[in-house]
């Protein structure tokens, strides 16, 4: 379950860094959602960062935020 919820709840932070302009914007906004996201759900943080910031930085390459 919490790995549906880490899940779910990226998506919706992978959605909104798609309102900054440039890589970098997007990925410090995912990182930082990642990290809460993990948080509190009872995750690890620093993964949490990572795969939020790489989200945030490839979600316009991948055509999901533009």
């Amino acid at each position: 379950m919490k790995t549906e919820k880490l899940v779910g709840l990226m998506a919706v932070a992978v959605a909104l860094s798609g309102c900054m302009a440039t890589d970098t914007e997007r990925g410090l906004a995912g990182a930082a959602g990642g990290a809460v996201i993990a948080d509190v759900t009872g995750g690890n943080v620093v993964t949490g960062a990572v795969v939020g910031g790489a989200a945030g930085v490839f979600c316009d390459d991948l055509g999901v935020c533009k």
